[in-house]
């Protein structure tokens, strides 16, 4: 058979992804240059913190510093991005980085700014979507985009509360394209520089080293323990650029205390929707079933349902949780994962992995954000596009984690904003995957593939299958578990304080993690049955 010529249309649209994607930027731009003025949370004042501690003292004094109770608490290579930050911010305001007189400054200069730092950082975000589908065809890229670059959980999280997981989480993408790439060497450099940024993405280390050690070391003694040593050798390079100085300086213990602060206890204030919700629930039912059957049970004098942050991890039958047992969880969680790895290194699974990875380390981990859920969200995005199946279980559990930062947005104003944004995702979703997998079965069709058998090939391992011949639709339980969403928003929003009042302030938030922890944990075991029986 001959070669098939390139048709000008062809020359004209191999340009064409990197416009689209470029528009699908500008538009999300626009959209957060719109949320400037709306709710920024208290890790606004922590970032401005950071850009006076690194403009305004030594070195030596970063991680020491308490002149605001927002104390450094990232690893190094954040701490010079700030100080860079710092440099511009200064020639926007000075006041911006004064270590005392900028204290919870709010200045319009230093809200735009600001948030322009995160707009700008997202670039990292842009090219690590792109290089992570550029060997797609245009349907599908415009799909993940749509999925990624238009996050509502990103646009909550980052734009309007504010933090910069988008810069971060594009670096951690970059890493994975090279990954899949077969380029282990670039990919596990950059990963070494992630968490040189930020520490809480080692959750994924376990599989990085195992894959790496597998898919890149392994291979005859001489081969496999020189590639050991450049690996290494590049991996100690990046964390002795980072830490290096603090080392010198004989810092060290103190990097660590501030970036590992066990103190704070098992549950974030508000709890994120992982396992410990049913953990604390189920504690505080013996509790509650022991005294009524006259057993002596002490309430501890911290409490959870407070939403404060203690020192402790208090309950009142079931034993007390230590940082050591939820990372020996987290281990045993993700094990069938490092099994697979270790066993089948395929670099077109090893976005799966790492994501399955942060859902452990979100469900089972210690003191663990609703933010971190991002983590795992995002690079599902890109598996979301592969099957029916896959991107069934992405459209419940993309809508779940983004309801559960709800309450980040606690203000009235911001209200229509977040339900917006999620009604927008919704339908995005749906269309865009009606029309992904429609298109799909239209050309399977017509190479002689049936549909009776497609689909049959496509629910392999699924935990509830409804597919419709002409698109994409979801099971029935999950239709049923994601009109319980809105039951939990109008009982929280409207009923709750209809009927209660100021009393029982935290029964609201309680009821959204427990309900969106059963859609957490209904992804996590979705994602490990299908990473066990793949091939």
């Amino acid at each position: 058979m001959g070669k098939k010529k390139l048709s000008f249309n062809d020359l004209q649209n191999s340009s064409t992804p990197k416009k689209t994607l470029g528009w699908f930027f500008l538009v999300v731009t626009c959209i957060k240059v719109l949320l400037f003025p709306s709710y920024r949370s208290t890790d606004f004042e922590v970032h401005r913190n950071w850009l006076a501690i690194t403009h305004s003292l030594p070195l030596s004094q970063w991680y020491f510093d308490e002149t605001s109770p927002w104390t450094l608490d990232y690893p190094p290579f954040f701490a010079y991005f700030e100080r860079f930050l710092s440099i511009l911010a200064y020639q926007v305001d000075p006041q911006i980085v004064h270590l005392q007189e900028g204290l919870n400054y709010s200045s319009n200069k230093v809200v735009f700014f600001q948030r322009a730092t995160i707009i700008l950082s997202d670039l990292s975000l842009l090219y690590g979507v792109y290089r992570l589908t550029q060997k797609l065809d245009l349907r599908m890229q415009k799909l993940i985009w749509s999925l990624v670059i238009w996050s509502p959980m990103l646009l909550i999280v980052d734009h309007v509360h504010f933090q910069y997981n988008g810069f971060l989480i594009g670096i951690l993408l970059i890493s994975l394209s090279y990954l899949e790439e077969g380029r282990d060497l670039l990919g596990g450099f950059v990963f070494a520089v992630l968490l040189c940024f930020k520490h809480l993405f080692a959750v994924a280390a376990p599989v990085y080293f195992i894959y790496l050690l597998r898919h890149y070391c392994w291979g005859g003694i001489v081969r496999g323990f020189s590639r050991l040593l450049i690996m290494g050798g590049l991996v100690a390079t990046v964390f002795a650029f980072a830490f290096g100085p603090f080392f010198h300086l004989g810092q060290i213990q103190q990097v660590i205390q501030r970036l590992f602060p066990f103190g704070r206890g098992l549950c974030h204030a508000y709890w994120a929707p992982n396992f410990w919700v049913f953990y604390i629930m189920s504690d505080k039912g013996l509790a509650f079933i022991l005294r009524k059957l006259g057993f002596n049970i002490q309430i501890p004098a911290a409490s959870f349902t407070a939403g404060l942050v203690g020192d402790a991890s208090p309950f009142a039958v079931l034993p007390r949780i230590t940082p050591s047992m939820t990372f020996i969880m987290v281990l045993l969680a993700l094990s069938p994962c490092l099994f697979k790895a270790w066993k089948n290194p395929r670099p077109q699974m090893i976005t799966r992995w790492i994501a399955y990875a942060y859902t452990c380390g979100f469900l089972f981990g210690w003191h663990v954000h609703e933010k971190a859920s991002l983590h795992f969200v995002i690079p599902l995005a890109f598996v979301a596009a592969q099957t029916r199946e896959d991107a069934k279980h992405y459209f419940l559990l993309s809508i779940v984690s983004c309801y559960s930062l709800f309450p980040l947005l606690f203000e009235a104003q911001e209200y229509p904003i977040k339900v917006l944004l999620l009604l927008l995702h919704f339908i995005l979703m749906r269309s865009g995957f009606s029309a992904q997998f429609y298109n799909r079965d239209e050309t399977r069709a017509t190479s002689g593939h049936t549909k009776k058998t497609v689909d049959q090939f496509e629910s392999e391992g699924s935990l509830s299958v409804d597919v419709k011949n002409n698109g994409f639709v979801i099971g029935l339980i999950e239709r049923i578990y994601l009109a319980g969403l809105v039951v939990v928003e109008i009982w929280g929003q409207f009923l709750h304080p209809l009927l209660f009042g100021d009393k029982l302030a935290f029964m609201p938030l309680m009821l959204i993690s427990v309900y969106c922890a059963l859609g957490i944990m209904y992804s996590w075991i979705w994602q490990l049955r299908s990473i066990v029986k793949s091939h």
